[in-house]
């Protein structure tokens, strides 16, 4: 490691560096391509910076005069690189290194003016990086180095395309660092075309969880999902909190709640312009706003210093994007939480996405609302206001306030405002509630109804006209079976009194008769009778044979006889003419064609040579002006037709028959 590079991480308090720095620092490492995996988070950028340094540099501390980039770094998105800018700007300062940055989104005539005064590092994105390519205002032909942080999210993006594009312009000869949280199948396939004995980097990070997260697991009801993140954001009171969803509807609808409950929220999605993305991020770094609420693809590349809290309200997809979105906190050495809101329904899919991405959570129930109150009280005792002197314009209305009120009622007031300025907690459903069992109906009296299924009668329709003729609830009215003609139904012995009180001593209902019951109605199912007695051919042997069909009633005869008509009865089709088989007594139908010899004979005319007619019908003076008839199956439309009398009429004229068209 160079001694200006040192002495740039002593000064900004880098004691000792993390895992994945230390790694790649080796001196076995020095020059050589390197395929690392290490968390979101860990210190990468400061890594690639040490890894790339030597190769650089070479044996001088310091750069000579800028000119064509002799390292090049690419990151997913905007946000990202310029993070990525600002981190080896610092890094590299003393030994006199000119940082430039490609990103979309900026002025591309002050880069490419940027890029033609010289620069020893670029950081870029894909896309603005190929256009500065194909434009000719980049030279990448001294590059010693090339890195590509969040290859992966790189891939997911859909820069494949453009990351060979790149790669393909750059030297043989490069150093090719490739840095990602995972190394899926797409990443190893990159790195086997772009890389040469790529020495392969894990980190104790990916083998364990991250240290500086705490995850936990919170189940909730099917309905207490937004309610549960309320709580938890309450509960915690982080001084900025990034929440993830699935669905662009899904961010804008938890966004309006949170802020109709009072909280100051952002929220990200593909639809925003990137000015509009700016500045809602600016407001978190400035404290305008608390909170954020963003899909995976629009928080690629955020960088938030106080992220102390990340709420997944939607789980992801899988676990390399459960450890993207936890990254985004405990950065720096700062703790931070990852939550996890898993309804019944997702209960399976938390349990797998933690166990591939081998973390271990805490499983227990989101903040109560009491729990909310006491971390309030803590918060309030614990506050530093009460260390502090008043100052001289709030001495004397201290003093007003205290001749005025007594301490009780300015605590309260003290509370009173304090929760203003805060939202009130939920209260929420107990996770494991399961509906009470049903008791038992206890005795009860069996009527039925002159209406069953053949009528229609439907339960949805049976049971409110009961309880409002009856004057009773459905609590009051058990069983309800509907059979073909009729419906059976039980009635509480304790209501039964009041339910015939109610419909009188005519027994009906909306004109339908009830009749009281003696004893419940024997509702088994009655099996139906077989179809056959006689096996049929395909029948399996020893399977019962079916009644006979005769017991059915005969199918109506079509007009005109039909194959399941009797023989005898059958009567012919006078548009048909028939004849008798003589192998068979059935009458076969069949269309009487005439013979041979008593057919017409056809004019169909001899040849021209022989003079004889034509059989064709000779051609009249108005055929040309009626035009050809019309294909068959086929109806011509006006402009057909004038086209076709044109037609005619140019060959009655001598012509070839083609009209001439209008020059135009």
């Amino acid at each position: 490691m160079k001694n200006l590079i040192s002495d740039a991480l002593n000064e900004r308090g880098y004691s000792t560096l993390t895992q994945v720095q230390t790694e790649v620092s080796k001196p076995e490492f020095e020059g050589a391509d390197l395929l690392v995996s290490a968390q979101t988070g860990s210190g990468k950028t400061v890594g690639f910076g040490l890894a790339i340094a030597p190769v650089l540099l070479g044996d001088d501390d310091r750069f000579g005069p800028a000119q064509s980039p002799l390292g090049l770094i690419i990151a997913p998105t905007r946000e990202l690189a310029l993070q990525v800018k600002r981190e080896l700007t610092w890094l590299f300062a003393k030994t006199g290194a000119v940082v430039a940055s490609c990103v979309g989104g900026m002025d591309m005539r002050d880069e490419r003016r940027a890029l033609a005064r010289g620069a020893h590092l670029v950081v870029a994105t894909p896309g603005r990086l190929r256009d500065h390519v194909m434009r000719g205002s980049i030279d990448l032909s001294a590059l010693r180095s090339v890195v590509l942080d969040e290859a992966d999210e790189m891939l997911d993006l859909g820069f494949r395309e453009d990351l060979e594009f790149i790669l393909d312009e750059t030297p043989d000869d490069r150093q090719t660092l490739l840095f990602s949280a995972t190394v899926p199948k797409s990443i190893a396939t990159l790195a086997a075309r772009y890389q040469k004995d790529a020495k392969r980097v894990t980190t104790v990070a990916e083998k364990s969880q991250h240290v500086d997260i705490e995850y936990r697991a919170m189940p909730v009801a099917p309905r207490d999902g937004e309610n549960a993140i309320i709580n938890v954001l309450r509960f915690f009171e982080a001084p900025n909190a990034l929440i993830f969803c699935n669905t662009r509807a899904m961010v804008s609808r938890l966004a309006t709640r949170l802020s109709n409950r009072g909280f100051s929220v952002v929220a990200l999605s593909g639809e925003l312009t990137q000015n509009e993305r700016s500045n809602a991020l600016q407001s978190m770094r400035d404290g305008r706003a608390r909170i954020c609420v963003a899909t995976d693809v629009a928080a690629r590349g955020i960088d938030l210093p106080k992220l102390d809290l990340v709420i997944h309200a939607e789980l992801p997809n899988n676990h390399e994007t459960l450890l993207h979105r936890s990254g985004r906190t405990g950065r720096a050495g700062r703790k931070g939480v990852s939550t996890l809101i898993v309804p019944p329904a997702a209960r399976n899919k938390a349990e797998r996405l933690l166990r591939f991405a081998k973390l271990n959570a805490t499983w227990a129930p989101p903040p109560s609302a009491q729990e909310v109150h006491a971390e309030d009280q803590k918060r309030i005792l614990a506050d530093e206001v009460w260390q502090q002197e008043p100052t001289a314009n709030e001495a004397a209305l201290a003093e007003e306030l205290v001749e005025t009120f007594t301490p009780a009622q300015l605590a309260t007031a003290y509370l009173q405002l304090y929760h203003t300025a805060h939202a009130a907690p939920e209260e929420l459903s107990a996770v494991n509630a399961k509906p009470q069992a049903r008791e038992p109906f206890g005795a009860s009296v069996w009527f039925s109804m002159a209406k069953g299924r053949d009528q229609g009668a439907d339960p949805r329709h049976i049971l409110p006209m009961l309880c409002t003729a009856g004057n009773i609830t459905r609590t009051d009215i058990g069983a309800i079976r509907i059979q073909g003609d009729q419906t059976f139904f039980e009635v509480k012995d304790a209501q039964v009194d009041r339910f015939l009180n109610a419909i009188g001593p005519g027994m009906t209902v909306e004109k339908l008769a009830l009749t009281r019951l003696d004893t419940p109605p024997d509702l088994g199912r009655t099996s139906k009778p077989p179809r056959r007695d006689k096996p049929r051919k395909f029948d399996k042997p020893g399977k019962q044979a079916r009644v006979d069909d005769d017991a059915r009633p005969p199918k109506p005869h079509r007009k005109g006889g039909s194959d399941t008509a009797p023989k005898g009865d059958r009567k012919p089709n006078p548009k048909h003419k028939w004849k008798d088989d003589k192998d068979s007594d059935r009458p076969v139908k069949a269309y009487a064609k005439p013979q041979a010899e008593d057919r017409k004979p056809r004019s169909k005319g001899a040849k021209p040579s022989d003079g004889a007619p034509t059989g064709k019908r000779p051609a009249r003076a108005t055929d040309a002006k009626k035009g050809p008839p019309p294909p068959k199956g086929k109806a011509s439309s006006k402009k057909n037709r004038a086209r076709a009398a044109a037609k005619v009429q140019a060959k009655a004229k001598g012509g070839d028959g083609v009209p001439k068209r209008r020059k135009t």
